[in-house]
Parts: C-alpha cells; structure tokens; sequence
C-alpha cells in the first residue's frame, strides 16, 4: 500500500493521546495510511466551515491527509494524481487556501482535539458503521466527520427517524401536538432528531425521552457547548440516554451561519422531516427546504389560520411539496406509504434498469457517474433511466438524474 502523506500537523495530532480516546469505540485500523486519514479528517473539521464545496471536492481528489499537506507546502509537495483536471478550480482552490490556511496557522487544533477528550467526545467518520448514510447524499457539502456525546449506536438506529423541528417561540398547542406525535412514533421505534432548541425542538426531544424512546440532538457549535444553555440539563439527558451531535470540535460558537448548516445534517440523516409549528421566517422552513432538496418526505402539522407561529407551516403546504400530517399514523404513511406505491413498479425490472436503479439516490447524478457506479456503458445507462422514467421510478433534474421523489 503506498504510504500516507504526513504533514508536521498531522504527525503531532497522530502522537496526541487524546485521539485514542477519541476513536475508542469506533473501528480500529491496522495500517498508517486510514489512521493518518482518520487524525487529517480531524483536522479538517476544525479548519472548514461547514459546508466547504472546494475542501470536499480537494479531499476527494487527494485523500483527507494528502489534502492537508497540500494546504501546508502546496505546490512544494509532490502527490500522485490520477488527473489535475479533477482538482478544483484554481481560483477557488487559492481562495480556499487563503480561508483554511488563517484557522490551520493559529495553533488550535491539538487545544481542540484535547479538549473534546475532556469532555467524553467521540469523532466518527464516513465509513464508520455508525456514520449516518443519509449524510452521503450532501455529495460535496457532506461533513468530513462528527462530533459525538453519549451513545454512539444511537445513529445507527437513524434508518428510522423522523426529524420534529419548529417554532423557538412555541404555543401550547404546538408543544401539545409535539408530545402526541413523537409519543406514538417513539411507541413505532422510531428515532427523534431536532436542534434542542427552546420550543418545539426541546419538546420533541423531551417527550422522547419521557417515553424512553431514542433521540438525537444536532448542535451548531462545539461539542463542548451545549446550547442553549437554558437545555444544559436537557442535552445532558440527551448525551446519557441518546446522543449530542455537531460536525464542529471544540472552541466553536453557534452562529446564524452555522445553524443554517446545521439544518442541512438534520434533514440529511433522517428519513423525513415534520414542522410542528413555524412562524414566517422561522428557522425550520430552511430545514424543510433541505429536506425538500434532498427529495425527503416533509410533513407539515397544520395550526389555526389566525396564529402566526402557523403561519410558516401553512406556507410550506401552499409553497413547497409538503404533505398535511396530523397524527403520528400519518407521519409513518409519509414515509411507509412511498415504498408502498413503488412496489408494483419495481416488478419485474431488467438487470440493466435493476443496476441503473441501485445506483442511483436521492442527489441528482450524471449520467457519467452512474456508469461508473453501475458498471455499464453510458448508453445503456440512458436507455434504462427512460425505462424506469416510464416505470415513474426516476427523475431528470438540471443536473442529472435521481430516485423519484416521494
């Protein structure tokens, strides 16, 4: 196997003890090369933002070690490419640089790794068995790793979620409606994802946990912070019978950037997402919006047409492909109810429309990577996605083709 390409940084962050702890109850590697990827992935979450298009795409080019080394002595360092056109544009690759290069010089990262040790943080990473594979269909703008306290094996169990997310300044119906819905879908085994939020996110997971059902909790800032500090009891509820989640290390502030971004993990890693309720401009409608991009089913709990913490709600079920949902029956149904109206269609498919349908998701593909991921000719692949186009199976979007929305 060739050898990894190490940096100063990643030697040091390689030879810290902390890391150990930090991977304790994820898989072990038995050569240098995952473990300098593993410690280079840890670093990377600490210099991007969330989010970083030209960081994953460089990443994917270059292996999360090579990519670092290449922040730190650039053109100097001698790696192996299969071809340069598959780096990033050059432009934003030096405005890249210039971002990542601040963070990376100013000597955080080991404080970072060491202070999530503190405090029982763990660190997972695509590839993990618990890595949420809903997060695979960011496609660029997926996490490098996550930041977890608590149960690890809860995000497993994410095949089976729903995310319950809405208004800060929550009414007593909605925190009403919250409880009945998540206590039924917690009774169905059904895993709770929100922002622990004030409102209704903190009820969403409160009620999970009154019914000892599991939650998860995706925070904006460092898995050091637990905010709002108002929940600190309550995330500490969380990190004991669930678990706490962040793509940021230590250090970090929730910011209205981060918190837009934070979003997009949530509707990501779960299977459908409900807006109990929503003001005009709340927060919530940009995870709906995510969920909607990512071709989930969304769920909206309709409110009294006079309140204005409903009126988002009945905005997104006027807007946007979102489905009237007001038991926990019907929420099951707006996942169940898909696969049950697919079933006549996936009768019977060839072995090309068969392999063209396995490779394709949620994230819209070319053509090209379908070939590549199917293993057939690109003319083929054509002929089978205009035969499970027929079938209702497929969609064609502006930038390629994906799995038929819900």
């Amino acid at each position: 196997m060739t050898s990894p390409v190490h940096s100063p940084l990643l030697e040091r962050v390689m030879n810290l003890s902390a890391v150990s702890d930090l991977r304790a109850a994820a898989p072990t590697f038995d050569d240098d090369f995952h473990a300098a990827d593993i410690a280079a992935r840890m670093v990377w979450s600490s210099v991007v933002e969330p989010g970083d298009r030209v960081a994953h795409q460089l990443i994917g080019v270059l292996g999360p070690a090579g990519a670092l080394r290449w922040l730190e002595v650039g053109e100097k360092v001698a790696i192996d490419l299969p071809d340069p056109a598959d780096l990033p544009d050059p432009a934003d690759l030096r405005e890249g640089r210039s971002r990542w290069s601040a963070r990376l010089e100013a000597g955080n990262v080991v404080a970072q790794l060491e202070a999530a040790a503190r405090v029982g943080a763990q660190v997972v990473i695509p590839g993990d068995d618990v890595w949420p594979p809903g997060l695979c269909d960011l496609g660029n703008h997926a996490p490098h790793a996550l930041w977890v306290r608590g149960d690890q094996t809860t995000l497993q169990r994410l095949t089976r979620s729903i995310a319950m997310v809405g208004a800060r300044a929550s009414t007593g119906y909605g925190e009403h409606v919250t409880m009945e819905l998540v206590s039924g879908l917690v009774g169905r085994h059904f895993t709770i994802v929100s922002g622990a939020a004030y409102g209704i996110d903190g009820m969403a997971h409160r009620a999970a946990l009154a019914d000892e059902g599991d939650t998860i909790a995706v925070l904006a800032g460092g898995i050091d912070r637990l905010y709002p500090s108002g929940h600190d009891a309550l995330l500490q509820r969380i990190i004991a019978m669930g678990a706490v989640v962040t793509e940021m290390p230590p250090g970090f502030s929730p910011t209205k950037w981060r918190f837009l971004q934070r979003n997009r993990l949530i509707a990501a890693m779960t299977r459908a997402t409900v807006v109990v309720e929503a003001g005009w401009r709340s927060g919530s409608l940009n995870t709906a919006h995510h969920a909607v991009q990512l071709g989930r089913p969304l769920g909206v709990v309709p409110g009294p047409v006079t309140s204005a913490s409903s009126a988002g709600c009945h905005r997104l079920l006027r807007e946007e492909p979102a489905t009237c949902v007001t038991t926990s029956e019907e929420i099951v149904e707006l996942i169940d109810g898909f696969g049950t109206r697919e079933s006549d269609a996936l009768e019977d498919l060839s072995p090309g429309e068969q392999r063209a349908l396995d490779a394709l998701s949620d994230r819209a593909r070319s053509v090209t990577e379908l070939a590549v991921s199917s293993g057939m000719a690109p003319l083929d692949v054509q002929s089978a996605l205009g035969l499970l186009d027929i079938r209702r199976l497929v969609e064609q979007t502006p930038t390629g083709w994906r799995r038929r929305r819900a």
